[in-house]
C-alpha cells in the first residue's frame, strides 16, 4: 500500500530520528480524552496533536464544524516537532485512522509527501505487544518549508458546480442513514448534498480494523472512472480523509476534499438539501 505502513515496519524504525510518529487520538464527544490518552501510554517517540487544537481553526459562520488550521501555527507547529522535507512521518489514532488520515491530508496539503498512516492504529500496537511509553520525547527543532498543493482542496464555490453541473463527482463519506436524511446526531439539517453518492468510510476498513488492499478498494469504487474529478466530504472534513486515502490506494488521483463538508454546506441558507436516494 502507497499510503499505509504495517505495524512491523514502524516497529523495526523507532530509533530512526528521520521518523517522526504523531499520535492522532480524538474523540468528538469528549475531546479531552485523547490527550489523556497519549499522557498514559503511545507508541515511543511519538509526539501529540489534536484535531480541534492543532488540525483545526477556530469555527465561524462558515467553514464547518472543523476547518482549516490557521497555517503560520501549524507549520510552526511541524516545525517544532523535529518535522522537514527529510522527516518521514507515521500517523495512528484509535478511531480507525479517520484522525490520523486528516493529519496525513493536511501534510499533504502544505506539501510533505513522505507521510503515512499506521494500519491497526494504537490498539492492534499494543495488542501485538508492540513497545509502549509514558514519557514524551523532545526533538531539536527544524524548518517546515511549506509548498501548498490547492488542488488537493475543493471550495464551496467547486461543490456547488459539481451539485449543479456535473463537474465533478461528490461522494458523501459518512454512514448510510445520515446521508439519507433518516438520523442526523450532529448537525442542524438532515440529508445530503444534491447528486452525492454514499460511501460509507468505514468500509475501507476489514472487520480487524485494518485498512483495506488496494484491489479491494477498487472494487469499492468500481463504478468511477479513473479519470473522473472526485469531491470527497463528511460532516466537518475529518472522516472524508479515510475515504480520500483510500481512492488514492484505488490508483484514482483527482480527487479532493472538501473540509467543510455538511456543516459548512448547510451554513448557507440558499443551499439545498436532498434526501433519500435521490
Amino acid at each position: 500500500m502507497k499510503y499505509i505502513v504495517s505495524q512491523q515496519w514502524l516497529a523495526s524504525r523507532l530509533d530512526d530520528r528521520n521518523v517522526r510518529v504523531i499520535d492522532c487520538r480524538f474523540y468528538m464527544g469528549d475531546p479531552s480524552r485523547g490527550l489523556q490518552e497519549y499522557i498514559q501510554d503511545h507508541i515511543p517517540g511519538a509526539l501529540y496533536f489534536d484535531l480541534e487544537k492543532d488540525l483545526s481553526g477556530p469555527v465561524g459562520e462558515h467553514g464547518g464544524r472543523h476547518p482549516l488550521p490557521p497555517f503560520d501555527e501549524f507549520v510552526e507547529k511541524l516545525s517544532s516537532a523535529g518535522i522537514d522535507h527529510h522527516t518521514t512521518v507515521v500517523a495512528y489514532d484509535d478511531q480507525d485512522g479517520a484522525m490520523a488520515a486528516r493529519f496525513w491530508w493536511l501534510l499533504r496539503y502544505v506539501g510533505h509527501t513522505n507521510v503515512y498512516v499506521l494500519d491497526g492504529g494504537y490498539r492492534k500496537w499494543k495488542e501485538a505487544g508492540h513497545p509502549t511509553t509514558e514519557e514524551v520525547a523532545s526533538f531539536e527543532k527544524r524548518a517546515f518549508v511549506p509548498a501548498f498543493q490547492p488542488s488537493l482542496l475543493a471550495t464551496t464555490e467547486d461543490v456547488k458546480r459539481a451539485s449543479e453541473q456535473s463537474t465533478a463527482v461528490l461522494i458523501d463519506s459518512r454512514e448510510q442513514k445520515r446521508y439519507l436524511g433518516i438520523e442526523e446526531p450532529i448537525d442542524r439539517v438532515a440529508g445530503h448534498i444534491p447528486g452525492a453518492k454514499n460511501s460509507f468510510w468505514k468500509d475501507g476498513l476489514t472487520n480487524e480494523g485494518y485498512w483495506k488492499q488496494p484491489i479491494e478498494q477498487e472494487q469499492r469504487f468500481a463504478s468511477l472512472a479513473k479519470d473522473e474529478p472526485i469531491i470527497v466530504y463528511c460532516g466537518s472534513g475529518v472522516t472524508a480523509c479515510p475515504n480520500v486515502i483510500a481512492l488514492y490506494e484505488a490508483g484514482y488521483e483527482n480527487v479532493r476534499l472538501y473540509v467543510g463538508s455538511f456543516s459548512d454546506w448547510i451554513s448557507y441558507p440558499d443551499h439545498p438539501i436532498a434526501t433519500g436516494e435521490n
